[in-house]
């Protein structure tokens, strides 16, 4: 039986536009709500800039997934606490200032060293937003 084969047309995949693409097309830098300091958009280490390298401030903008920029509260984050993978790589969690959600973020390698001992130097045993971010990892 002979084999028929078609050939179809491919058709060039739309570009997309979202705000962690790699090209220059859809990216912006932004500014802190923190300290006021322009952040590239683009981070050692992680795919996804989600926060302020010199104070560590983020804003609630994901939803679930890193990156998809579907949160509707669009409020202040506070580093909360930092925790530490099996692997060594450090965490920083993040507390919405608005509705009190928490998520956890990778640090990415120009984060300030200084701010990142700093949060993990705290005390976590007088706070209760820190135990609770702990508990929730």
């Amino acid at each position: 039986m002979p084999r028929h084969t078609k050939r179809t047309e491919h058709r060039r995949q739309r570009r997309k536009t979202v705000q962690h693409s790699h090209d220059n097309h859809g990216t912006a830098d932004f500014r802190c709500v923190g300290c006021r300091l322009d952040v590239p958009i683009h981070a050692p280490g992680t795919a996804h800039r989600n926060h302020c390298p010199n104070c560590l401030v983020s804003l609630h903008v994901d939803r679930k997934i890193p990156g998809d920029r579907a949160a509707t509260c669009r409020s202040r984050m506070e580093a909360v606490s930092i925790s530490a993978r099996a692997d060594g790589e450090w965490m920083v969690v993040h507390q919405c200032t608005a509705c009190g959600e928490l998520s956890v973020n990778r640090a990415a390698g120009d984060d300030n060293a200084l701010a990142l001992v700093r949060l993990a130097m705290r005390p976590i045993s007088g706070s209760t937003l820190a135990h609770r971010a702990l508990l929730s990892l």
